[in-house]
């Protein structure tokens, strides 16, 4: 126990104990052990892990997309910076926020395609190409880049996920927090969302037979698993998550918003 206590912050595992505590005494319930604490704090940690790969392929797939969207709507690459009309969604002060941040992006970066356009075409041009552009914006940009988009842009894109833009809009929102909460290493398991995704309304299986809940994981693992469906349907995402279940049968799935009959649920067959 010292040892691990000396590579893990007692504050960071006190978050783990807390179910364990019997209130209002606040002392340990009867039969807890630092290996149970200890047990909940790892499966944790792996969670962030499987998570974190879903958040990125989705994520890398939506860049890609929206590239793809904005090349083909304007006539010029270039126009997401040069022509307001192409982010109608933004006002001045939110469009000029994202265009010094991507300035100050573009002007750092240190990927060679980054490197070789500032060298051979910076004197010429103020700005990168968007199939350039969204390759160094953060998942930030991302986000801000597919609100401001058209309805056109924006309805493609979230037409390739199987919903609607506004939908994909609060799926967005959601996994740039959850992932900056991993990057943090924050805690996922029991989490109660602050910043919750929109389920899906008219489509039956976020709700029948059980019905998807938006406030704890249970939500977000279901969305990530519909969106690599669409995305990424060769990863073996699913199994990678099921097996890390299977591996710690003691956590509390309820904490995660998991219901009874979950693997009843069309999404996850």
């Amino acid at each position: 126990m010292v040892s691990r206590l000396k590579v893990v912050n007692y504050y960071r595992l006190s978050g783990y104990w807390f179910p364990f505590r019997d209130h209002p005494t606040d002392s340990f319930k009867p039969g807890t052990t630092f290996e149970t604490v200890w047990s909940r704090y790892i499966f944790d940690r792996r969670l962030r892990l499987v998570v974190m790969d879903a958040v990125e392929r989705i994520e890398v797939a939506v860049r890609t997309m929206l590239a793809y969207e904005h090349a083909h709507a304007f006539k010029s690459p270039f126009a997401y910076a040069e022509d307001s009309a192409a982010l109608p969604g933004l006002d001045k002060e939110q469009r000029a926020r994202l265009l010094d941040s991507l300035t100050a992006e573009m002007r750092a970066s240190k990927e060679r395609f980054a490197v070789h356009f500032r060298g051979k075409y910076g004197a010429d041009h103020d700005w990168m190409p968007i199939w350039m552009a969204t390759e160094i914006m953060t998942f930030g940009h991302i986000l801000t880049l597919y609100r401001g988009s058209i309805p056109k842009i924006k309805q493609s894109v979230a037409a390739r996920l199987g919903v609607h833009d506004k939908v994909l809009g609060s799926w967005l929102l959601a996994l740039n927090t959850i992932r900056n909460i991993c990057a943090h290493h924050g805690r996922l398991w029991n989490r109660e969302l602050g910043i919750r995704p929109m389920i899906p309304v008219k489509d039956r299986n976020w709700h029948v037979p059980i019905e998807v809940a938006n406030d704890r994981m249970f939500g977000v693992l279901t969305l990530l698993k519909f969106s690599l469906d669409r995305v990424a349907p060769q990863s073996k995402w699913t199994a990678r998550l099921q097996a890390l279940l299977s591996e710690f049968p003691a956590i509390p799935l309820t904490s995660m918003g998991f219901p009874s009959d979950w693997k009843s649920c069309p999404l996850w067959l």
